[in-house]
């Protein structure tokens, strides 16, 4: 094992600008010894520390893997331009936070795949490695690499870079692949992958083949080996409430992007967004008790001294016993002095006593997503609220004294006209009415955001292809003018982020090259504006035969064959085509709460599981 720690400390952190990103030792960070463990795995964020220490599935993974003494996990991020010069320079290896280790001396390199403007600079962490970036060049002693998380779900782009994915519940997977290699050593590389091959949610892209016609047209892709699946099945954590959950959360010196303490309510979503991959990917619900939440709320309060606590799932709103849950938790961390955040409410099941809970130690602002401004588009998008749910809503926050909102909205939907733009514009001088019907002096601050939709896969908009960018700057001017609206600040994402985001979402493996030479380009760290450079990545596509902007509005018809049918995320292909033909008729689909709509999902759950969530339905 090669010893860096030292001339790392000495040398090397006195010189960054940022040196607390980098010191490994922050409250709650978990050091072992290399040589008393038998799995060794290292958890990368392909992101800046900032980002990479916010997210949630990082810390669960890492409490998952260090609570098993023989075990243990460390973290890497994308250095900052100062440290990766000094790295690329002195010819330093990219290494982990703890204990300054190579990631090259890792048993496993996990990346976590939160979004795919990230593709690149995982390649140019495995550079800094000195880990070969193609997985058929890694030897024995190379760490396998892994990837999870959202962009899992369609790892074709990232084929030949990944030794395997996991898809679905990397919580449940992940221990099973370390069991399985730990009982197993001295395996070929081959050989391990044939081994973790078997754990259900492991896809190694290695053992697959796809198929395409002379002119390049996607057919298929097929196992080369008669033992696999032709469909992988996610990994599934059946039972919420009894899997493992972090309370010893890792207080970084420096500030983050979300630095507060977070508490999991439930994982999934009934409520069917049809843009919405995370409501798909993620079914079906599974809630904690509340008894459960309130033990882990008090044991994060006493370990890590936040004063901040947000309640997370895709709708905190759904939580069976959020009245309960928020005014009971609200009264104890008030008595600590830290304060609760919502920060994923829906519009209609806010209420006054949510209001009051949210409030109790200080006011900060609340978020709602109305996504479209009319309440036509909002049927297409299976978006199930109304304007009246709004205006309530943000009634009864001002009335209660909170005096800024933001609202998040999209642009360039399916079947959206000039007229739902205007309506956004409409309804948001509406909520500055209502400001001032609730009494208030002064003007509110209200913060409309409009991103840009982005088809993913399995989702029932997987189908349609993104409006162009000429399109979508049009409309992001149209929304401008309309919102020069006193106390109102629009907020806009950029086009080229989303239209490569797009690009990316929906590929095959087609697009493995593009990322290579895009990373050969320079690029990396694609989500921040100093960093982002559409014209590299133009050039990577545009050698590659493929044009960058023709894939983002690429679209497919219902007959054809997708780069990730052979991923089963649960969800049926049959269910979203159909939830796609409701869209474009503006028909809404009830809450699954009300009825199974079998969408399939109950097809995946284990025997045991699911009883009283799932149920099979007949899909017509």
């Amino acid at each position: 094992m090669t010893d860096y720690r030292q001339y790392f400390l000495e040398k090397i952190l006195p010189r960054l600008e940022k040196p607390t990103r980098y010191l490994g030792n922050e409250v709650n960070a978990i050091s072992k010894d290399h040589g008393k463990c038998t799995q060794r795995v290292a958890l990368a964020f392909p992101d800046l520390y900032e980002v990479g220490m916010s997210h949630l599935g990082l810390k669960i993974l890492y409490y998952i893997i260090n609570k098993e003494e023989r075990w243990l996990a460390e973290r890497v991020f994308m250095p900052g331009a100062d440290l990766e010069d000094i790295l690329l320079r002195e010819k330093i290896p990219l290494c982990s936070l703890e204990t300054t280790t190579p990631l090259g001396e890792f048993d496993l390199l996990g990346f976590t795949l939160q979004y795919e403007l990230s593709y690149a600079t995982v390649l140019q962490m495995l550079k800094l490695s000195g880990i070969p970036v193609d997985a058929a060049a890694r030897g024995d002693a190379d760490p396998l690499v892994v990837g999870g998380g959202p962009c899992a779900f369609n790892p074709e782009p990232l084929a030949d870079f990944f030794d395997f994915f996991i898809i679905g519940d990397a919580e449940e997977a992940l221990p099973e692949v370390l069991r399985m290699l730990e009982r197993h050593p001295g395996l070929s590389r081959r050989e391990k992958l044939q081994k973790i091959q078997a754990v259900r949610g492991v896809y190694v892209p290695s053992f697959y083949k796809e198929i395409r016609d002379e002119d390049g047209t996607y057919r298929k892709t097929v196992p080369l080996l008669p033992s696999l699946p032709a469909r992988v099945k996610r990994a599934l954590v059946a039972d919420l409430d009894k899997a493992p959950y972090p309370t010893d959360f890792i207080v970084p010196y420096g500030s983050i992007i979300h630095d507060r303490m977070v508490l999991e309510l439930f994982r999934g979503c009934t409520r069917g967004c049809r843009f919405c991959q995370a409501g798909i990917i993620y079914r079906p619900v599974r809630e904690r008790k509340k008894e459960t939440l309130l033990a882990l709320a008090r044991k994060m309060v006493r370990s890590t001294g936040y004063e901040e606590m947000a309640l997370s799932s895709l709708s905190s709103g759904d939580y069976s016993a959020i009245d309960e849950l928020a005014a009971e938790l609200g009264r104890e961390l008030a008595k600590e002095g830290v304060s609760l955040s919502l920060p994923s409410l829906r519009l209609d099941s806010f209420s006054e006593e949510m209001t009051r809970d949210l409030q109790r130690v200080r006011k900060s602002g609340l978020t709602f997503a109305p996504e479209a401004g009319t309440q036509r588009l909002r049927d297409v998008i299976n978006k199930n609220i109304r304007e009246e749910d709004l205006l309530q809503a943000v009634g009864k926050a001002f009335a209660a004294g909170w005096t800024r909102v933001k609202l998040y909205f999209m642009i360039g939907l399916p079947t959206e006209t000039d007229e739902d733009l205007a309506a956004i514009a409409r309804l948001v001088r509406r909520v500055v009415a209502v400001y001032r019907e609730a009494g208030n002096r002064g003007r509110p601050q209200a913060t409309v955001s409009a991103s840009v939709f982005v088809p993913k896969a399995h989702t029932p908009f997987q189908w349609v292809g993104q409006i162009s960018r000429q399109e979508m700057l049009r409309r992001q001017e149209l929304l401008r003018r309309a919102l020069r609206i006193p106390g109102v600040q629009f907020q806009w994402h950029d086009a080229d982020a989303s239209i490569l985001e797009a690009a990316l979402a929906r590929g095959g493996r087609e697009l493995i090259p593009v990322i290579r030479q895009a990373a050969d380009l320079g690029c990396k760290l694609d989500g921040w504006d100093e960093y982002f450079d559409i014209a590299r990545w133009q050039r990577a596509f545009s050698e590659n035969g493929l044009n960058l902007f023709a894939c983002a509005e690429k679209r497919f018809r219902p007959e054809d064959p997708l780069p990730w049918d052979h991923l089963d995320a649960g969800v049926t292909k049959k269910y979203l085509l159909r939830e796609f033909r409701r869209a474009l008729k503006g028909e809404t689909t009830p809450d699954c709460r009300e009825g199974c709509l079998g969408c399939g999902m109950a097809l995946l759950l284990p025997d045991d599981a699911g009883k009283g969530v799932c149920t099979v339905a007949d899909l017509d």
